[in-house]
């Protein structure tokens, strides 16, 4: 049965985006909903855009938000986009902006959409299944050793990247390898006996590494990053919510990149400390953390961390 999703940091989140009752923000994430209808309780005076590219998604959360309010419009496209689609409603300038980077559960535990190693089902994994043709069956079943290696270990940290894909070559010049279930077995027969027997799942990393491959997540996310941050009015802020170490790393880099102006390095070497403009400063100085009730009832909060940038300004 397929679990209800339940959102990561969901009160940490919406506090964080010092949200206005005539305010105007985006949900970069809506999947179920969850942030964006805490966010349109707070906004009987402004709007909420919600982006997804996911028509199940949408259908679904649509009906939810209609439940609480009128003042929300969803686009549906990639939030790498946002800019653009923000644009074609008229929208130039934003008070907030949150992205929610996990994949929601509904996408999880749905069979059919292959990115689940607990369910067998055509290798697919695409979050778009309209737009983009490149499924992760084309990956594994087309891709030279070296390319699946890379890809295992650079968007999975898979430290037996090398043996899967070569395991992968073999089998495939057998049979197509089709499944999610296919998959999973050789990735088993690759990897050692205290590796199989932790509690974490064995095709977990390749699984992960095959899924921001498809959907191109990263690049995606810096793009729609940079974009967001010209969209904010001054005093608006951008929430992130991450969960593996790559998110992360794209974060920390743009938000420093953005919080420490170009005169800075040569301003620390003077004698005398001299005030430097910068257009964004950090919200909170650390990454705030799901509380450990949260953890005891959300499993999949165990990995995230809350992220948060401000427009500096009136």
């Amino acid at each position: 049965m397929a679990q209800e999703h339940t959102s990561v940091l969901l009160n940490e989140s919406i506090d964080l985006l010092e949200i206005k009752n005539n305010g105007i923000y985006v949900d970069c994430t809506l999947g179920r909903a969850g942030h964006s209808a805490e966010i349109l309780k707070k906004i009987d005076q402004g709007h909420l855009y919600a982006i997804d590219q996911d028509k199940d998604a949408i259908a679904i959360s649509r009906k939810k938000l209609e439940s609480i309010s009128s003042n929300f419009t969803i686009l549906e496209g990639n939030f790498a986009d946002i800019k653009v689609l923000l644009s074609l409603n008229g929208v130039k300038k934003v008070d907030g902006i949150l992205y929610d980077l996990g994949v929601s559960s509904p996408q999880f535990d749905k069979a059919d959409r292959g990115f689940s190693y607990r369910f067998d089902s055509e290798l697919d994994m695409r979050m778009d299944q309209e737009n983009v043709k490149l499924t992760a069956k084309e990956v594994v079943n087309t891709y030279d050793e070296k390319q699946l290696a890379d890809i295992f270990f650079q968007y999975g940290d898979e430290k037996f990247s090398w043996n899967i894909a070569r395991k992968i070559v073999e089998k495939r010049q057998i049979n197509e390898i089709k499944t999610t279930f296919q998959l999973v077995e050789i990735i088993k027969e690759c990897l050692p006996q205290k590796i199989l027997k932790q509690k974490k799942h064995p095709a977990k990393k390749v699984f992960q590494a095959l899924r921001i491959y498809v959907n191109n997540e990263l690049e995606v996310l810096k793009r729609s990053l940079s974009n967001s941050l010209e969209l904010l009015k001054p005093g608006g802020v951008i929430a992130v919510i991450t969960f593996h170490s790559l998110e992360e790393k794209i974060i920390k880099d743009i938000f420093k990149t953005n919080t420490i102006s170009k005169e800075d390095k040569f301003l620390s070497k003077l004698p005398v400390p001299m005030e430097v403009r910068k257009d964004y400063e950090l919200v909170v100085k650390r990454p705030v953390l799901p509380g450990e009730k949260e953890l005891e009832e959300n499993r999949r909060a165990h990995s995230a961390k809350l992220w948060a940038i401000r427009k500096v300004g009136e």
